[in-house]
């Protein structure tokens, strides 16, 4: 090719590129979702205009540079949200892809209903809703989560997802009937709310932990310890508005170095409850690396009318 088409070629895709990222800057990316959304004071419906939100009863919100719009109330608390430390972990280590095995299962189970909308409740950094889109080409995906830091990385996770915060234990910034599929991985469940945002027929799809996850580890360096009821817990408390129709356990394995194992911690619960000084210490005390069971509980459950 000769050189001035080939920089004329250049010149073209550096314009597709700048073109693209300007779309996530400027919140076009919840085009395709804000349909969808609703506004959290008032309940009416959502529009999209320059870089905000805004409702009919005069309700605005604004869209951050990275794409994503803040929906908690004025009077909401994030509470143990994410942090930037616990976000930079997860991505860290899910982009390590020792979760894949895990990421694609479910992907296939929500690929495998046909769905338009998918909602993640809970998506942290959006790992997961992208790998269901991808599996799903004709969905749109929404990403809601209390954190802003983890909203943030979401915005990016697909080109067709859409990235909120929400708090969970309210009324979800969403749609009477308007998902396909709930999608709620390691995340609190508000079996109301995701009773009210499916369609008739939809499906939510859950993933816990199961009592073997991280065992060998719990103990040794003080980890949150997974409840033995766990998934009989999380039955009774879908009961009235789901009904169980699939479920898959999940048991995998991973070599993982001190620092792996490290990340791993930083990312969930308990690294609000061991400091990460003392974390090191026990690690010492350790093999390096360690022989870890990652073991987890994929359930499938049918909306009730």
């Amino acid at each position: 090719m000769p050189l001035t088409r080939r920089r004329r070629a250049g010149k073209e895709a550096d314009a597709a590129v700048r073109s693209v990222t300007r779309m996530v800057d400027d919140g076009l990316m919840l085009a395709d979702v804000v349909q969808y959304l609703v506004c959290p004071v008032c309940g009416a419906d959502l529009e999209l205009a320059d870089r905000e939100l805004h409702c009919s009863a005069g309700h605005t919100f604004d869209i951050a540079r990275q794409g994503y719009a803040n929906l908690l109330p004025g009077n909401a608390r994030p509470g143990t949200a994410d942090t930037p430390e616990m976000v930079r972990a997860r991505e860290e280590f899910l982009g390590a892809d020792h979760f894949t095995e895990l990421a694609d299962r479910l992907a296939c189970d929500v690929a495998d209903t046909g769905p338009s909308f998918v909602l993640d409740a809970g998506a942290g950094t959006g790992y997961y809703l992208g790998r269901i889109l991808d599996r799903a080409p004709d969905a749109t995906g929404l990403a809601l989560d209390i954190s802003k830091h983890a909203a943030r990385r979401a915005a990016r996770a697909h080109r067709r997802a859409g990235s909120v915060v929400a708090d969970l234990w309210r009324p979800l910034p969403v749609r009477d009937g308007a998902a396909d599929v709930v999608v709620n991985v390691f995340a609190p469940r508000n079996a109301a709310e995701f009773h009210r945002v499916l369609r008739d027929d939809g499906f939510l799809f859950t993933v816990t932990p199961s009592p073997r996850h991280l065992g060998p580890l719990v103990e040794p360096l003080g980890l949150l310890s997974i409840d033995e009821r766990k998934t009989e817990r999380t039955d009774a408390a879908l009961a009235g508005y789901f009904k169980l129709d699939v479920r898959r356990q999940i048991d995998l394995r991973a070599d993982l170095t001190h620092e792996e194992v490290t990340t791993l911690v930083g990312m969930g619960p308990s690294a609000h409850h061991v400091p990460a000084d003392r974390l090191r210490e026990r690690l010492e005390r350790m093999p390096d690396p360690l022989g870890v069971p990652l073991s987890f509980v994929l359930s499938g459950y049918r909306r009730l009318e």
